[in-house]
């Protein structure tokens, strides 16, 4: 996700991965005089026992070295591939006479990162140079107006819609609201002309290991599951709600890892069948049908042979014909795809929209909308294809200026007028993720207070509606001609028109940096009617403003800086509003006996991070909770990120201090956690870690404090654990009696539990004030 990019490139705090050297272009070191416009690059890795080879690579290139960190040339992202010779440059078109600093980072294949140093190498004169793109700028008259003409005979693509990804486990908390405001936050979502109305939901298809804020349920964690697959999770139920509300509602779906039981090849005959199972789950538990699938496994490339001779195959003879793949759904690449699909008409045939993210980069600041990323190339262009930028942004909603809202509504823009491309989708639609967990404050609004119904609508919901409110996907086309920029040094003023295919209707969304006066003709066609105006700025979102009446089919209109307009003749537009709960900690003290859901669904205020937990009937007809998971998974990101330890789920406040927690479990097999003070994603914290046969460890981080073993202790029976934190002093209780003590440090956070990769069982937490 998503998302995880920036975090995973500095990760490499153990780095298990010697050298990289020897970087040479076109098998020279610093030359000059490159004639070829696009050189070829090599290096050496020199690994050590744990990573003995390159897991991947990432290359950044730029015009100085002060640019390496925000590359401007080039950036071929993380890519997972162990290739380190002969790899081709897909950057900006090369200078005569133009010097270019260059460095890699490499993964060793067991994780860990190590750096290059800066090397360059200087062009001479190009063969055969390559021009740059050159984006539409509208003329100027002399007074400063900027003149624009909307012409219904215009050619320009169809738009596809605005989207949103949920993933990563970033609606984790959101299920867990109640109703009327858990509807509410999904009517601000999701309906039509109400807040974002977001018209397009790929969701994760879950595969039990950590995938950025947490773990989502696979819907067969065994083969034998495969037979007949289980709805888990909430994304069944997100989609569905979504098409509730808005029943041209666009569904995808992608994985980010895999249950074990399809280790070491994800590419089979039987994961073509686990992915198919997926569409058996929401056609005949949901009443849902999906439109897309995305290839493969998300930012990690596809597989030609398996979506040609596998995956289309599959969902042809299943019956889900209709079903479209998109693909690669990579984070790196530089649109490469199209290499091979313009020499292999089968693979062509399959692939019906090509999707990339993070198309304008990642430089989290106002100047995200001028980052080179990976545009599309000419060839991306020309092919006819449906363009997506199908994972892009990846940031908090609640800012208006930096990377926030405005920076958004400009890329949604910069993606047509520069790349052509009709689709965008963002993660995440809503940050419903604990505090301190991985990316806890990405998404377009927050709902992470089940408990309190607490919820923040920010200023992004209503950048995304400066688009969807006005155009919908495949009944709206651009106009080109009249899509384009203020200024040709930035993307941060732009205009982008369409028209509505069936009437006369257009819109324009208009995003500024400075003061603009803006001239507007109507040609022939279009509606020349009421124009009604809606701003958006740093203190005020989505205000209707007053209405323009054309006179002779022209109209002026002042522009302020740094906002954003939708300009239509197209009404029904409205900023949906609710009553907001006011916000409260979390319960304290709080007790939890998993008797208020059904078995198979999610607990309460739960936030898996690895493996999976759920409802489950114990022996004496009660519920608990289950881990489920049977084994580790195949590990999304598994050489560029650290993994998480072991199945494991949070729940409280992270703010908690001083208080004593308690658990009855079941330990069918392997060991049992009960956790306290846990700060995030990665189990930083007290565990007191129990096996089946009696022994037992208390752990700070890596560090075991006290270990030992219980004499006569039975494993066949549930026990009560118990940890109490006060201050500086910890003490473990099994069964209440004390067990261990330590003097450390003093730390808060959540409560957790984990266990070995087995069914075991919790149930009856309790968190209480000390005595």
């Amino acid at each position: 996700m998503k998302k995880m990019i920036l975090l995973m490139l500095f990760l490499g705090t153990q780095l298990y991965a010697k050298e990289v050297k020897d970087l040479q272009c076109e098998s020279k070191t610093t030359p000059k005089g490159i004639a070829i416009n696009k050189p070829h690059f090599s290096w050496t890795f020199i690994g050590d026992a744990k990573s003995p080879k390159q897991g991947g690579y990432r290359i950044m290139m730029a015009t100085s070295p002060e640019k390496l960190k925000y590359p401007d040339l080039w950036d071929s992202g993380p890519t997972s591939s162990s290739q380190s010779s002969d790899i081709q440059y897909s950057g900006a078109p090369l200078q005569n006479g133009q010097r270019v600093y260059w460095k890699v980072i490499i993964w060793g294949n067991n994780r860990g990162a190590v750096h290059s140093e800066v090397t360059w190498f200087e062009m001479g004169k190009i063969k055969n140079p390559e021009k740059a793109f050159q984006p539409n700028v509208f003329s100027k008259s002399r007074k400063g107006v900027t003149k624009i003409n909307i012409n219904c005979k215009d050619k320009g693509r169809t738009f596809e819609g605005i989207g949103a990804v949920s993933a990563g486990a970033s609606t984790d908390l959101l299920y867990d609201y109640i109703n009327p405001v858990r509807s509410q936050i999904l009517d601000l979502l999701f309906k039509p002309k109400f807040g974002a109305a977001f018209q397009h939901l790929k969701v994760e298809m879950g595969g039990g290991e950590n995938s950025t804020c947490g773990s989502e349920p696979s819907h067969a964690f065994t083969k034998e599951e495969l037979k007949n697959p289980v709805s888990r999770g909430y994304e069944f139920w997100l989609m569905k709600e979504a098409k509730n509300r808005n029943s041209d509602m666009i569904l995808e779906y992608l994985p980010w890892s895999f249950p074990g039981w399809l280790k070491p090849n994800i590419y089979t005959q039987e994961s073509a069948d686990y992915f198919v199972a997926f569409l058996d789950v929401a056609k005949k538990q949901w009443d849902l049908d999906i439109d897309w699938v995305a290839a493969a496994e998300n930012e990690n490339d596809t597989d030609r042979n398996w979506l040609v001779n596998h995956m289309r195959p599959t969902l042809d003879a299943r019956g889900y014909q209709n079903v479209r793949i998109q693909g690669p759904d990579d984070n790196s690449g530089d649109w490469k795809i199209f290499n091979d699909l313009e020499k292999d008409k089968a693979f062509d045939n399959v692939i019906e929209a090509v999707g990339y993210h993070y198309v304008t980069g990642r430089e989290f600041t106002d100047n995200m909308v001028d980052g080179r990323g990976r545009p599309t190339t000419p060839k991306a262009k020309q092919s006819g294809k449906p363009l997506w930028a199908s994972e892009d942004w990846s940031w908090t909603g609640k800012d208006w200026g930096g990377a926030g809202a405005l920076n958004l509504a400009r890329l949604y823009n910069k993606f047509y007028i520069r790349d052509q491309i009709t689709k965008t989708l963002i993660w995440a639609p809503i940050g419903s993720i604990y505090k301190s967990v991985t990316w806890d404050k990405a998404g377009a609004m927050k709902a992470n207070e089940p408990w309190s119904g607490y919820y923040e609508v920010w200023p992004t919901i209503w950048a995304t509606a400066h688009t969807t409110q006005f155009a919908t996907p495949e009944n709206w086309q651009y106009l080109d001609e009249a899509c384009g920029l203020f200024d040709a040094s930035t993307y941060k003023g732009s205009v982008v028109t369409l028209k509505d295919k069936n009437s006369a209707n257009w819109s324009m969304i208009i995003c500024t940096e400075d003061s603009e006066t803006l001239e507007v003709k109507i040609k022939k066609g279009l509606s020349n009617e009421k124009v009604y105006v809606w701003k958006s700025d740093a203190e005020n979102q989505f205000v209707e403003l007053v209405s323009i009446i054309p006179k002779k089919k022209s109209f002026t209109i002042q522009l302020d800086p740094k906002s954003i307009y939708s300009l239509t003749t197209t009404t029904g537009q409205q900023k949906g509003t609710y009553e907001i709960p006011e916000s409260k900690a979390f319960p304290f003290p709080y007790k939890e006996d998993y008797e208020d859901r059904k078995v198979g669904d999610l607990p309460k205020y739960h936030s898996d991070q690895k493996g999976s937990f759920e409802i489950a009937l114990k022996e004496d007809g009660t519920n608990c909770l289950k881990q489920v998971a049977p084994e580790a998974g195949y590990d999304w990101m598994r050489i560029y990120r650290r993994p998480n330890i072991k199945p494991h789920t949070l729940i409280g406040d992270v703010n908690w201090r001083n208080y004593t927690c308690s658990a009855d479990v079941f330990i069918a097999g392997g060991n049992v956690e009960l956790g306290g003070r846990v700060k995030g994603s990665f189990l930083n914290s007290y565990r007191f870690m129990i096996a089946k046969n009696g022994s037992w460890k208390l752990i700070h981080n890596k560090k075991t404090l006290s270990k030992g073993n219980i004499n006569g202790f039975d494993g066949s029976i549930w026990h009560q654990l118990k940890i109490k934190f006060q201050d500086k002093n910890v003490e473990v209780f099994v069964d209440n009696k004390s067990v261990t003590k330590a003097n450390h440090i003093v730390s808060n956070g959540y409560v957790s539990f984990a266990s070995s990769y087995h069914n075991n069982l919790f149930d009856n937490l309790e968190i209480t004030a000390n005595d």
